[in-house]
């Protein structure tokens, strides 16, 4: 009896943990789930969709005297551009390049202090990741 266990236990312990590590995975059919289906083409991250391809105004003068793109609407036209005069001055002197720096704003400005505040959010955020927890 003692031989018993000492030689069949640890072979039926081992074919046990065998059986348990094989893991039975359902297989796929030929024709997929939904039968004869055609399948996607697939890219790395999904299935690959085509651009569309937007026509581009090469009208001068549209260009010239409409908003191309303003209208969004199936119906109805761009919005069409007035004189310089019809439009107030502040439009002009709005700035359009590159952001300006701490130092080219004034600092009795609200733009000056918003700056300041960005600036200062984002150098404690850089600090706080250098500290060890």
């Amino acid at each position: 009896m003692n031989l018993w266990f000492s030689t069949v236990l640890p072979l039926f312990k081992r074919s046990l943990a065998i059986q348990s590590a094989v893991r039975n995975y359902a297989t796929a059919k030929p024709g997929g789930a939904l039968g004869g289906s055609k399948k996607k083409k697939l890219g790395k991250l999904g299935p690959v969709v085509e651009k569309k391809v937007i026509p581009v105004e090469t009208d001068v003068n549209r260009l010239v005297n409409y908003v191309c793109g303003s209208n969004i609407l199936k119906q109805g036209e761009d919005v069409k551009l007035k004189p310089n005069s019809e439009y107030p001055e502040w439009l002009w002197s709005i700035h359009v390049g590159a952001p300006l720096t701490l130092e080219q704003l004034d600092p009795d400005t609200k733009a000056y202090w918003r700056k300041l505040r960005r600036l200062a959010l984002q150098r404690n955020n850089k600090l706080a990741k250098l500290k060890k927890f």
